[in-house]
């Protein structure tokens, strides 16, 4: 069974860093790409950076120059560092990955700024 497992979360003071975790288990094929999503309650879910096997990555404008994902296949493992958080980036961050099978998804992590 596959499973994505996020952490990292928590209270942070407005400016400052986290750095978010995703491991991945169970998976007997390769992974072609692994995103970072946010969703606020109420709210459509916001891709916030993706990254393929080849380490080509993409951000939303919102988090350019910000956040860094990064990815270590041999630890099965994404990372999302998070630097000059600000309130408006308060969410619940998940990760999904994706190959020819299909999509999968982690429960979250809830990232709070706030002072």
């Amino acid at each position: 069974q596959v499973q994505l497992v996020e952490s990292g979360g928590g209270l942070v003071l407005p400016g400052g860093s986290l750095r978010l975790s995703c491991e991945v288990s169970g998976m007997r094929f390769r992974l072609e790409v692994m995103e970072w999503y946010r969703q606020v309650l109420g709210n459509e879910r916001e891709l916030v950076a993706s990254i393929t096997g080849t380490g080509i990555t993409n951000y939303a404008d919102s988090v350019k120059g910000r956040f860094t994902i990064s990815w270590d296949i041999a630890k099965n493992t994404m990372y999302l560092q998070m630097t000059s958080l600000k309130p408006e980036d308060s969410a619940a961050y998940l990760c999904g990955a994706r190959n020819f099978l299909g999509s999968y998804w982690g429960q979250g992590t809830q990232v709070t700024v706030s002072s």
